[in-house]
């Protein structure tokens, strides 16, 4: 199985930064693609950025220039950084990860158990 653990929500005035971190481990053979997602109180989840293996990454247009996702394919993480953040990014944030372990034979999605970001003065 794979696990994803999450840190680095918390409270943030607007215009502050947080930076989240996810970890994958268990029976990993390869991950594909990375990312991270975001639900608020009454909304569907959303996507916030993805990045492939090679690097590649994609945003919603409401983060764009404020937010940057990396990863760590040593390490078997994924980051977001978060700047100038206003109440509207408030949400839990979901790490997502593409996964292909050892006992399947095709890539499976994996979800973290999410994070709190509230931003409030």
């Amino acid at each position: 199985q794979v696990q994803l653990v999450e840190s680095g929500g918390g409270l943030v005035q607007p215009g502050g930064s947080l930076r989240l971190s996810c970890a994958a481990s268990g029976s990993i053979r390869s991950i594909n693609d990375m990312g991270w997602y975001r639900q608020a109180p009454g909304l569907q989840r959303e996507l916030v950025a993805t990045i492939t293996r090679g690097g590649s990454t994609n945003y919603a247009d409401s983060v764009k220039g404020r937010f940057t996702i990396s990863r760590d394919n040593a390490k078997k993480a994924v980051y977001l950084q978060m700047n100038s953040l206003t109440r509207e990014d408030t949400a839990v944030y979901y790490c997502n990860v593409v996964v292909l372990t050892w006992r399947a034979t095709t890539w499976d999605d994996y979800w973290g158990q999410g994070t709190q970001v509230t931003v409030s003065s």
